[in-house]
């Protein structure tokens, strides 16, 4: 074998790889995003949150068991066990605490109740003006020599819708020729001279005419008490203005017919048939002005007001 013949050296790298590092990094990653994250939500915090909720926080922080134990702004529910929100769900800035939602109600119940108290305060003070009303149309029936001689016939009164005055057919003496709406000339002076002393007030009127129960010959298919009575309220209406009354006064004029008797002991008896003025309070002006509205109005009796009451006469029937 030649000497020059060289050995064959191989020579093998071996590669050495590190350890496994862990997942380290992925929590400090998450951390990372979590602080980022917590910082975005502080940021939209304090960018949607009223300068009052701000400083009701930051009071927290100074002195928490005061602000917790007394409530405050941004302080949410302190009646709460689990504390911040409040009960209003709708607001959309800041924390609500239960005494913002109590201040609420409070001030529209105090709304409500003045208003109420200003309404019985107008009440009361209509009441007097119809009772001042009621005395000065007594003291005219008094001091007019035509008036007073119709005494008996002229009924004035306070009722649940203000002061009514009904004007009563005697046996003797009515107030319209008989199954007519043609007034005796007695009845036109006083109503003429009531026209005059309603002007004292500025209220509404309602007429309504009422007949006794007697039918006439044809029933109510044709000419009956319903159109007499009406018929009777509106000419009793225009004698009213005659005298000097404001027509726009008038609200109402109903004929009532026999259905409301004065005397529902004899349905026949002459004081049944009558006419009625009511001066309205404002309540039961409202109520007819409502299309549906029902008379509900309050009692107006009170101090002052001398309610008169007749005893029911009765006569011998006899037609309207």
């Amino acid at each position: 074998m030649s000497d020059d013949i060289r050995p064959i050296v191989i020579k093998r790298v071996r590669k050495v790889t590190g350890g496994h590092h862990g997942g380290a990094w992925k929590i400090a990653y998450a951390d990372f995003v979590t602080a980022m994250m917590a910082f975005f939500l502080l940021m939209w915090l304090l960018g949607s949150t009223a300068s009052g909720d701000l400083k009701g926080i930051a009071d927290y922080f100074q002195n928490p068991l005061k602000i917790a134990s007394q409530g405050g702004s941004g302080t949410g529910d302190s009646s709460s066990v689990l504390k911040g929100g409040g009960k209003d769900l709708t607001r959309s800035a800041g924390q609500v605490k239960g005494g913002d939602i109590d201040a609420k109600s409070k001030t529209v119940n105090l709304k409500e109740t003045n208003a109420e108290q200003a309404r019985k305060e107008f009440e009361e003070r209509e009441k007097v003006v119809l009772g001042e009303l009621k005395q000065s149309i007594e003291r005219l029936i008094e001091s007019n020599p035509a008036l007073k001689q119709f005494k008996n016939q002229l009924l004035i009164d306070i009722t649940s819708e203000g002061l009514r005055i009904q004007i009563v057919d005697e046996q003797n003496r009515p107030m319209f020729d008989t199954s007519s709406a043609e007034l005796k000339a007695y009845t036109r002076v006083i109503l003429r001279e009531i026209g005059k002393a309603l002007n004292a007030v500025p209220n509404k009127l309602s007429l309504s005419g009422h007949t006794d129960a007697a039918q006439f010959g044809g029933g109510d298919k044709g000419f009956s008490n319903w159109e007499l009575s009406a018929n009777r309220a509106n000419a009793s209406r225009r004698e009213l203005i005659l005298g000097g009354m404001d027509e726009h006064k008038v609200l109402r004029v109903v004929g009532l017919a026999s259905t409301v008797l004065f005397d529902k002991n004899d349905p026949l008896s002459s004081i049944n048939r009558r006419i009625s003025i009511v001066v309205l309070n404002r309540r039961a002006e409202e109520s007819l002005l409502q299309e549906d509205g029902k008379a509900d109005a309050v009692e107006v009796g009170g101090q002052g007001l001398d309610v008169k009451s007749i005893s029911p006469q009765t006569s011998s029937s006899s037609k309207d």
